[in-house]
């Protein structure tokens, strides 16, 4: 069909797609008073203006937007969401860290054997990445259970390790901070991604999940944990596995039963999450709860 006729075409499309119009503006003139200015910039390539804070929640709406129709179209359906701290080592380098201890004060030599002896959550973060990925679960075409972590090192670094070596894409949600970070080298290139705003973030990190495994963290692994917890008791978001490793650290640091007795939540808020010390005990509890070979 020549072009006269294509341009009759009651499907063709009759605006030109914002990528053409900014082509036609930078095949324009760009010499004058007029077109130098910032004013005569295309609003959607005008950094300054995007990032004034008028434009917050337009911000909002493509940290919403972006991630969302990336995971579409690349057809993940559910994920198995991984918490944990940024400061554990792997069972690698925990030795490392005890020797680098020695000459240090008698508190910095305690905080490293503690971190050291939590090596081991590193192991069963890849553990349970490995095996929920080598399970290929697909339903409605689209992958379920795919590993998604902060994208960070340490315990996240460990879900996206696992994923990686038994052949599986993984999600990392990456977060904008002060000092300097970058996405752990496991998390799969095209599913890396970054934010700006923490509610967004964590909005993204549970729309999809399908279960979450918590292991031992700092201030933003409470945060996320107990967030969660908030949605399912106060009936926001439909129960799901939520699995909690390591009970002898979290028992020393919250008080669960304390809490229950104060009353201050139910009993039965205890049952919102299931403790667990292996990966298998984990993916056997989402099996279970999913009604899945375990």
């Amino acid at each position: 069909m020549d072009k006269k006729h294509s341009d009759r075409d009651l499907t063709d499309r009759k605006f030109y797609a914002a990528s053409q119009e900014a082509a036609f503006h930078d095949a324009g003139p760009h010499e004058t008073p007029q077109t130098q200015h910032p004013a005569y910039r295309l609003a959607f390539r005008d950094t300054d203006f995007m990032l004034r804070d008028e434009l917050r929640p337009v911000r909002f709406q493509l940290e919403l937007l972006k991630p969302e129709m990336l995971l579409d179209e690349a057809r993940v359906g559910s994920t198995l969401v991984v918490y944990g701290s940024a400061r554990i080592p792997s069972p690698e380098e925990a030795e490392a860290r005890l020797e680098a201890s020695k000459n240090d004060s008698e508190y910095d030599q305690l905080v490293a054997k503690n971190l050291a002896a939590k090596a081991k959550y590193y192991e069963e973060a890849y553990k349970l990445a490995k095996l929920a990925s080598e399970k290929s679960i697909v339903e409605d075409g689209k992958r379920q259970f795919v590993v998604c972590s902060g994208g960070g090192p340490s315990i996240m670094e460990a879900a996206n390790r696992g994923a990686s070596d038994a052949g599986a894409e993984s999600i990392g949600l990456n977060i904008i901070l002060p000092h300097e970070q970058a996405p752990n080298a496991y998390v799969t290139p095209y599913l890396s991604l970054n934010f700006h705003y923490f509610a967004l973030r964590k909005m993204h990190f549970l729309l999809r999940a399908r279960a979450v495994a918590v292991f031992p963290g700092g201030f933003g692994t409470f945060d996320e944990f107990f967030e969660l917890l908030t949605l399912i008791q106060t009936g926001k978001m439909k129960p799901i596995p939520i699995l909690l490793f390591g009970k002898d650290f979290w028992s020393r640091v919250v008080n669960f039963e304390a809490i229950a007795e104060e009353g201050t939540i139910s009993k039965r808020d205890l049952e919102l999450f299931r403790w667990c010390e292996t990966a298998e005990d984990a993916w056997c509890h989402i099996a279970e709860f999913y009604d899945l070979d375990c």
